[in-house]
């Protein structure tokens, strides 16, 4: 029997450190589960090893995903404007 495989959305965020280092938080928003890194690669690594540490302690939430989802999840973004007016869609 073949594996499931599971796609799960990541968000990426740079942010400063108190002390004025960059620092990048991700977030899992299907699982609720984050994490950092310095750079990238380090926080993907790092998310990649929260997620997987969830579902070893979590398995149930194995069947809150999408397990007929075959393809990445898209995302987009919006532009909004200073005085809050929500412009276009970037995708």
């Amino acid at each position: 029997m073949k594996e499931k495989k599971y796609f799960l959305d990541v968000v990426i965020n740079k942010e400063k450190l108190s002390d004025g280092k960059d620092v990048f938080v991700v977030v899992c928003p299907s699982l609720d589960v984050a994490s950092q890194g310095m750079n990238v690669e380090e926080a993907m690594k790092n998310i990649r090893e929260a997620v997987e540490l969830y579902l070893e302690e979590m398995p149930e939430a194995y069947e809150e995903l999408d397990i007929t989802r075959k393809e990445i999840p898209t995302f987009s973004f919006i532009e909004v404007k200073k005085h809050g007016k929500v412009a276009n869609i970037v995708r």
